[in-house]
């Protein structure tokens, strides 16, 4: 479960994007988890700093620094330290980090309102197990990922 302090639906949303990137309940829910991959050691065990591991992600040598609850990129990282003034690579960092990504693709009002399909649909670029991504990478339908918000005690006013 999300570590933030926010909204049902916020922490619900946060939950289902966990579930979609195959991190809840891995580790300590994910926090600690490396992308998945031939050569992943599964899980670091620092939250001082992005672990910055590089993984073999498939048979054609696709390689991912991915880590965290949301898979966050090793590339960005220093760039949202600095912005959120992050003082680690913890829970309530990633927590906030993935917040900060979702008001960027201008989301989280449609969170708060329940609006989920809509919010799933701004955010596909960010996460790559979102309907939509496109980056050949195995995606969940959106009928799968509201269920899942619904279950983690998200509200929607999706119709």
């Amino acid at each position: 479960m999300a570590r933030i302090n926010d909204t049902a639906n916020v922490l619900a949303f946060l939950d289902m994007l966990a579930w979609s990137e195959g991190t809840a309940g891995r580790g300590d829910d994910g926090y600690n988890k490396v992308v998945n991959g031939v050569d992943s050691p599964n899980f670091f065990n620092s939250y001082a700093d992005h672990p910055r591991i590089l993984v073999t992600v498939n048979s054609k040598g696709l390689k991912s620094s991915a880590a965290g609850r949301y898979q966050f990129l090793a590339k960005d990282w220093l760039h949202y330290k600095a912005l959120l003034n992050l003082p680690d690579f913890g829970p309530v960092s990633q927590d906030k980090w993935a917040i900060r990504l979702i008001i960027e693709r201008g989301a989280l009002g449609d969170i708060k309102a329940g609006c989920i399909a809509l919010a799933i649909r701004k955010c596909s670029n960010i996460w790559a197990s979102l309907p939509g991504a496109g980056y050949g990478q195995p995606e969940h339908s959106l009928d799968k990922l509201i269920a899942k918000y619904v279950q983690c005690g998200g509200e929607t006013n999706d119709h």
